[in-house]
């Protein structure tokens, strides 16, 4: 009935793929044993399966060298994929360079800039990770952060809402609704602020559906994007998961893709 975009892929060279995935497995409790292989054409072949049109993909640099490649990768990975996924870029706050990376990712042609506090180690509202944010604010990047952790306090909530009171022009895509496995401290601190956005992913597997039926409407449904957090869960159960949220029509088109497409200037041709 709808068209979709999944806002939140995480991609990886065929070669390296399987144990670039086996280490997020690692980091992570909770997780299905059974997942994806987290290359491209695996995307886009389970996502053609189950009525997905177009794909925000990215990759995060665990160093500073990785940036260029990530970027690289992610770049020719959308030249090749006929139109059907649109590429954010990745930083790390110990690049010597932050504003050539930053050039780098908008010559590439890439539409934003994934960060994950949690498994680069830095807190989203240190110094360096603040000039990030101020560049892409300055530039109209849109800035994919993951965000929430019990186990740490890299970018919990008040963190979060730090860079946000600081940035009030910035695209902020809090992921995992603005707090994975501490939604309801997100949820309490973070919709106020308008410059906000989340996404769905990583959270049907912990949430009943009454839990994330009521936290779109505390961000509102302008505000929230599907997305499944490929390759870490098949996308058919989260799609069907989505389904019965017994939303409104227009609803789930803003979730399913809308918003994505707003947010990130997706043409669809229409």
């Amino acid at each position: 009935m709808y068209r979709i975009v999944d806002s939140h892929c995480h991609i990886y060279p065929d070669g390296i793929a399987r144990k670039a995935v086996k280490a997020v497995d690692r980091f992570y409790d909770g997780l299905p044993a059974d997942h994806h292989d987290g290359t491209v054409s695996t995307l886009l072949d389970s996502g053609r399966a189950c009525g997905i049109s177009h794909f925000i993909v990215h990759s995060v640099a665990t160093t500073p060298h990785q940036v260029s490649s990530i970027n690289h990768f992610i770049a020719r990975s959308v030249a090749e994929s006929d139109g059907r996924m649109t590429g954010m870029g990745t930083m790390h706050l110990e690049s010597g360079d932050l504003e050539r990376d930053l050039d780098e990712i908008i010559g590439l042609g890439l539409k934003g800039v994934k960060l994950h506090p949690d498994i680069q180690k830095f807190n989203v509202d240190d110094i360096q990770a603040m000039r990030i944010f101020e560049m892409c604010e300055d530039k109209g990047l849109p800035v994919c952060v993951h965000t929430g952790d019990y186990r740490y306090d890299y970018s919990n909530p008040p963190r979060v809402a730090r860079v946000l009171r600081a940035f009030p022009r910035l695209k902020f895509i809090g992921a995992h609704f603005g707090g994975w496995s501490v939604w309801d401290e997100a949820i309490r601190i973070l919709p106020d602020f308008p410059n906000l956005m989340v996404d769905t992913s990583s959270t049907f597997h912990w949430k009943e559906p009454e839990a994330v039926r009521e936290m779109i409407y505390i961000y509102g449904p302008e505000r929230v994007m599907f997305g499944t957090d490929y390759p870490l869960w098949y996308q058919d159960p989260d799609l069907a998961y989505m389904r019965t949220l017994n939303l409104k029509p227009e609803e789930f088109e803003k979730i399913f893709w809308k918003n994505a497409a707003e947010l990130f200037h997706i043409d669809f041709g229409d």
